[in-house]
């Protein structure tokens, strides 16, 4: 399947790369989603009345949430605002996702082209953070071609421009530390970086040794990346578990994922070894890792 992404690059014409999902010129489709809506989750587990993470979901039963240092990606992740319980995630055009395979939607507006996808849901996740604590020269991105494509450069009066397949580092004066000109730096990197270019930027880390912010990926076309977004732990027991966040494509907001092998917990998952099985994708043994340290 195709990911179509609009080419916002200056005097550049540039074939738009998926983030997730099937290459084009194949002929797999997106897999069919139920029209109707799953309410199986125990709501022991459910405040509908808590505006994030942290106050939606509480943790399984006899295990409480891990600990995270204030000012963290963790805690950044774990309070992330979401829109009030029982609403839709929009596709990028304003059409309503059914909630098969999400039971929250994060409160996060995506532009109105089909960018957002899933490795670029990650990404924004992580540039949104950074820019929140004014830590401009964190946020940075490889394009696929492998152009290192950051923010600081580009808030200082700076625009990428394409040759080809090459990208350079161009004037562009509108271009500066301001929410707006972030958003624009984010759009670009959405239509030229993928799951190709962002596992690259990651580092391998064993499953069991999983810390909120890691991400689950596999690379290519098919290729699709979800998000830890939360941890909880059973001390007596040693019983971990996880919540994840994904989007997926065509562009859409950002949603925290169903558990629909354990709905008893969900929206918790357990964390063993093996392949991890979520509503819209099946991760292999081995394709968790995480952003090094910055």
């Amino acid at each position: 399947m195709k990911k179509l992404k609009l080419v916002i690059m200056i005097l550049t014409t540039a074939i738009i790369l998926p983030a997730c999902g099937y290459a084009a010129g194949t002929d797999k489709t997106v897999p069919s989603e139920p029209t109707e809506s799953i309410q199986a989750e125990k709501a022991e587990i459910i405040k509908e009345d808590g505006t994030t993470i942290l106050e939606r979901f509480l943790p399984p039963e006899g295990s409480e949430r891990i600990n995270v240092a204030p000012g963290s990606f963790a805690e950044y992740l774990r309070n992330l605002e979401l829109k009030p319980f029982g609403e839709k995630a929009l596709y990028y055009d304003g059409r309503e996702k059914s909630d098969f395979a999400y039971i929250s939607v994060i409160d996060q507006d995506i532009t109105e082209r089909n960018l957002q996808q899933c490795a670029d849901a990650i990404m924004r996740l992580k540039g949104e953070y950074h820019y929140s604590r004014g830590e401009y020269g964190k946020i940075s991105f490889n394009f696929v071609s492998g152009f290192k494509c950051d923010f600081k450069t580009w808030s200082s009066g700076r625009k990428v421009v394409l040759n080809g397949n090459n990208a350079s580092w161009a004037a562009g004066p509108s271009n500066d530390i301001s929410y707006s000109s972030f958003r624009r730096y984010m759009d670009v990197v959405h239509s030229y970086a993928s799951t190709i270019s962002l596992k690259k930027q990651l580092e391998e880390v064993d499953m069991m040794e999983m810390e909120i912010g890691d991400v689950f990926i596999v690379a290519g076309s098919p290729g699709h990346a979800v998000i830890v977004v939360d941890m909880a732990e059973d001390k007596m027991t040693g019983t971990r578990y996880f919540m994840l966040a994904q989007s997926y494509m065509p562009a859409q907001e950002t949603q925290v994922l169903r558990n629909l092998s354990h709905p008893e917990i969900s929206p918790w998952y357990i964390l063993e070894k093996g392949e991890l099985i979520t509503p819209q994708w099946t991760f292999p043994e081995g394709s968790l890792r995480r952003f090094p340290n910055d």
